[in-house]
């Protein structure tokens, strides 16, 4: 007899409209939730024994809430391009008809047909350094290239070896695989070194992005994401916005590790007025914060100078050491050029609630749409606050083309009277009740228009990184850890500023430097305008 438990969970019973206390509702939504987790975890279980899952009936596009674009709005045709007309020309050949030409006939010239090719091949060159001894016994020898290096591989496959590793996530045993075929006599060990050893002026350009790009943005755009390293637990944390991309892989993702990346490579703990306003503004006790007002403005260089005044000063517990820690990080970030009302946008992660915190509202409307509700009332209820919620999103993109104090205050209302809805759905109600209290910073972009409503930005830039990590897996070495963060950051930014990597790398790598500096990009191209 089978010992199967059955694939139907059972049915909830009805209960009368006079024992709905609030207690019995939230009762019900937890059992509901059961239901679907323990079906979810049965239907993996089926396919873990090859069985057919429960069906899973998708609803169909018609009847999506957000639809997308309608079908046939497809932009029309401009005409065909014409697609080798800006192809640089390296070899003509002219190629006569295959019978003989008549004799009395007319040339009419040529019909070009362009063929694209790639040329892949070793390309092994001997440098014989002439060796002299002058008449006073001093001895010469003739110089490499500059672009060599003093290397036994040429910058063009250096290249090509930092481009296939960091851009196409080719992993070192693909590529050592690779190279051998086409007779490049390399070891792993070389290989290696190639991609991680010798790389400092790309790693001094890497860290002058974060210092360029937050003292000539508006906002910035963050996030994070897992990167395990030496076998433990750490993370990768994203600075960036539309002009730059700054990744840095730490063991935390604390709010005091923020506030030191922010310090953009500064070694500095300063109290400032930034500084004792943040401290103020997270209630450090009055006695504490009348005994360092005094010795502001100041600033201690190196963690160690920095422990010791919190000695001096009978700083012990732990949440004062958090707060003044974080106010003299901030002191620092501040000090050297970012301005006090910069925004960090944010999924909601508390370690990035710093400066003018904002909100991303896609990240918001998540919590929504993992609601399902389990009667009639509740899905009508959940339904009708999405759509209202989405309709304040589209005022707000509205705003943010024309922006007006009438408008805001309308939008502020609208929003305000949303999150005061009770719907009786306990957890939609408590999902508004979050948002409510995070009102200021999702309506952020009603004092600051510049400003993104989403964080899809730092996602989609992220997830490039989260690719390689699955694809090469943790880093093992802080030169390996570093590389996967520099040329992460200069790959991105790259794209972002429309260059193409692959000319950045060959300028670098052959010393050319016609490219320049990506931080001076940075600053030419993001305008520094004043708060609306």
């Amino acid at each position: 007899m089978s010992t199967e438990p059955p694939r139907t969970l059972p049915r909830i019973p009805d209960i009368s409209a006079d024992e709905m206390t609030p207690v019995v509702v939230l009762l019900l939504e937890i059992c509901h939730g059961q239901q679907e987790q323990i079906q979810a975890l049965r239907d993996e279980l089926a396919q873990l024994k090859g069985q057919k899952p429960k069906p899973v009936i998708k609803p169909s596009a018609l009847e999506g809430e957000r639809s997308g674009k309608e079908k046939g709005s497809r932009p029309k045709s401009r005409g065909k391009r014409d697609k080798t007309a800006k192809l640089e020309i390296h070899e003509s050949v002219k190629r006569p008809p295959a019978a003989d030409v008549p004799q009395n006939s007319r040339f009419k010239g040529y019909q070009d047909f362009v063929v694209q090719d790639i040329r892949i091949g070793v390309h092994n060159t001997r440098y014989r350094l002439e060796r002299w001894v002058t008449p006073e016994g001093e001895h010469l020898i003739g110089q490499l290239p500059a672009e060599i290096g003093g290397m036994h591989f040429g910058p063009q496959l250096r290249a090509f070896i930092l481009y296939q590793y960091h851009h196409a996530h080719v992993t070192q045993p693909l590529l050592l695989e690779e190279l051998r075929e086409w007779q490049i006599d390399i070891s792993a060990g070389q290989l290696s070194a190639l991609i991680t050893d010798g790389h400092t002026d790309f790693h001094r350009e890497k860290d002058a992005l974060l210092q360029a790009g937050l003292q000539g943005s508006r906002y910035v755009q963050v996030d994070d994401t897992g990167a395990r390293h030496q076998g433990k637990n750490g993370y990768c944390t994203h600075i960036g916005n539309e002009r730059f991309a700054w990744f840095a892989s730490t063991g935390s993702k604390s709010r005091i590790n923020f506030l030191e990346l922010l310090r953009a490579g500064h070694d500095a703990y300063t109290l400032n007025e930034a500084a004792l306003a943040y401290m103020a503004e997270h209630k450090l006790p009055g006695a504490q914060l009348q005994a360092l007002t005094p010795l502001a403005p100041a600033a201690w260089t190196g963690q160690a100078a920095w422990q010791a005044l919190l000695a001096e000063q009978a700083i012990t517990d732990p949440r004062h050491v958090r707060v003044v820690t974080e106010g003299a990080l901030l002191g620092t970030v501040v000090a050297h050029g970012v301005a006090p009302d910069l925004a960090i946008l944010s999924d909601d992660a508390g370690q990035f609630d710093v400066l003018t915190h904002a909100l991303c509202w896609i990240h918001a409307e998540r919590v929504l749409a993992k609601l399902l509700g389990f009667n009639e009332p509740q899905r009508a209820a959940l339904a009708s606050t999405r759509s209202e919620l989405w309709a304040i999103y589209d005022a707000l993109k509205a705003y943010k083309e024309a922006p007006d104090a009438l408008t805001a205050a309308a939008i502020e209302a609208r929003f305000g009277k949303l999150c005061a809805t009770r719907t009786g759905y306990a957890s939609l109600d408590q999902a508004l009740k979050r948002m409510r209290r995070n009102q200021a910073e999702l309506l952020r972009v009603l004092q600051r228009p510049e400003l993104p409503l989403h964080n899809n930005l730092s996602e989609s830039d992220i997830r490039d990184y989260v690719k390689k990590r699955k694809i090469s897996g943790s880093t093992r070495s802080p030169s390996g850890r570093r590389c996967r963060d520099t040329f992460a950051s200069l790959k991105k930014t790259c794209r972002k500023n429309g260059l193409s990597f692959w000319k950045y790398l060959e300028d670098r790598v052959f010393g050319r430097h016609r490219i320049a500096p990506l931080a001076q990009w940075i600053f030419e191209a993001t305008p520094t305008a004043s708060t609306p």
